[in-house]
């Protein structure tokens, strides 16, 4: 877990969470070259939009059409609305590639910003894990599925789905501030405290076990649905010879 800690997560809040003292001697403003930075705001730009436009479309027609407020995409417009918050963060991204020092928005925005990609993230892994236990009740157990499956129940358990985000991401709070450089520079940062506490690890093993947790839950489930498909297709195919073979033996009684 010590390599981790430079190298930084998925989600982006241990960037500069390496060698401090390599990083205070650091004079550049950005952390890469121009070119790179205007290929990659080229590249994000267009699907920061489109992403905006898609995602907002799929909230606009679930919750404008009634007939459109299956359970299922009850989960889809909830995870709409979190890659929204997300790609509003984007620009917020950008600005750190362009200029993470000095920090000049604040240590609320440094704060939320973490908080919120983190929330978002959680948020979008619980919402598929949810999704693919419904799609395993529909499949294995119909009947008792359109009992517990109702719109009601999913949208309180979409609630707590994000509750439970809420409450996972809530660390990253103390995971990340402005904090004083050599030279008075200012950056949003691991804090010492979080690198010092276990926090940093702690948020890391978290952050593993919300991908491998769900990763091996979902393909329990789909073997599952895959195997009582193919057991379902078995039956019918024996079902159907069965019925084509008693259909030839009385054309037969009644041809002789």
């Amino acid at each position: 877990m010590d390599g981790l800690e430079g190298s930084g997560s998925g989600s982006g809040w241990c960037v500069n969470c390496g060698n401090r003292s390599e990083w205070e001697d650091w004079v550049d403003l950005s952390l890469f070259d121009d070119t790179v930075l205007v290929v990659v705001t080229t590249v994000c730009v267009p699907l920061l939009l489109l992403g905006l436009l898609g995602n907002a479309l799929t909230i606009l027609v679930v919750w404008r059409r009634p007939q459109m407020r299956s359970t299922t995409y009850l989960y889809l417009s909830s995870m709409a609305v979190s890659d929204v918050l997300i790609l509003l963060l984007m620009p917020l991204d950008l600005y750190k590639l362009w200029r993470y020092r000095p920090w000049l928005l604040g240590d609320a925005v440094c704060k939320l910003s973490v908080f919120v990609g983190e929330c978002c993230t959680f948020s979008s892994i619980l919402h598929m894990t949810a999704l693919g236990a419904e799609r395993y009740l529909a499949v294995c157990f119909p009947l008792r599925a359109r009992l517990l499956v109702t719109r009601r129940r999913v949208r309180v358990l979409i609630a707590g789905l994000w509750g439970v985000a809420m409450l996972s991401a809530g660390p990253a709070l103390a995971l990340v501030g402005v904090e004083r450089l050599q030279g008075g520079a200012s950056e949003c940062r691991c804090t010492q405290y979080a690198q010092t506490s276990g926090l940093l690890k702690a948020m890391l093993w978290l952050s593993n076990l919300y991908f491998i947790c769900p990763l091996t839950i979902l393909t329990l489930l789909y073997g599952l649905i895959a195997r009582r498909l193919h057991l379902r297709a078995h039956t019918h195919r024996d079902k159907t010879h069965h019925q084509t073979l008693r259909m030839m033996g009385e054309h037969r009684g009644l041809w002789w």
